[in-house]
């Protein structure tokens, strides 16, 4: 079972991969740091400092301007998520997350492709902030 989300971003694609695999420029948006730019083959750490945690990720796959891949979660078997870079015309993206890996059998499934659903449309939101506008103030502010 998956997970899509899609957002258009009026910024070229070349502005957008790098501001995914940049941890300096993700701490705008996303998670507060990142032990290294996304590459290939690495394990990376994000942390959140807002929520107190922090989680690894294995980069699976890098395509430059077109795709990542990486892997999260509690065990080996975590989640694989996929981001796809489109680019819609010379100065905008479509940018796709798809999440894999939830168990079918899960008696609460549904709230966890809610959840995550929520999740990836507010990082999207904010990520849409920070590169057409400049605003970094919006990460980190879900309050559960």
């Amino acid at each position: 079972m998956n997970n899509l989300t899609k957002f258009k971003i009026v910024k070229p694609v070349n502005e957008v991969f790098e501001a995914l695999i940049d941890p300096v420029k993700m701490s705008n948006y996303w998670f507060s740091s990142g032990s290294g730019r996304l590459e290939q083959g690495k394990t990376i750490t994000w942390r959140y400092d807002e929520y107190d945690a922090q989680l690894d990720i294995k980069v699976l796959e890098i395509e430059v301007n077109k795709k990542i891949v990486f892997q999260w979660g509690a065990t080996d078997e975590g989640n694989v998520v996929t981001i796809t870079l489109k680019e819609f015309d010379h100065s905008s993206t479509v940018i796709e997350v798809n999440e894999e890996g939830f168990n079918e059998n899960d008696g609460d499934l549904i709230s966890q492709l809610i959840d995550n659903k929520e999740g990836w449309v507010y990082m999207l939101t904010c990520f849409k902030g920070y590169l057409e506008f400049g605003v970094n103030r919006l990460r980190a502010a879900i309050v559960r």
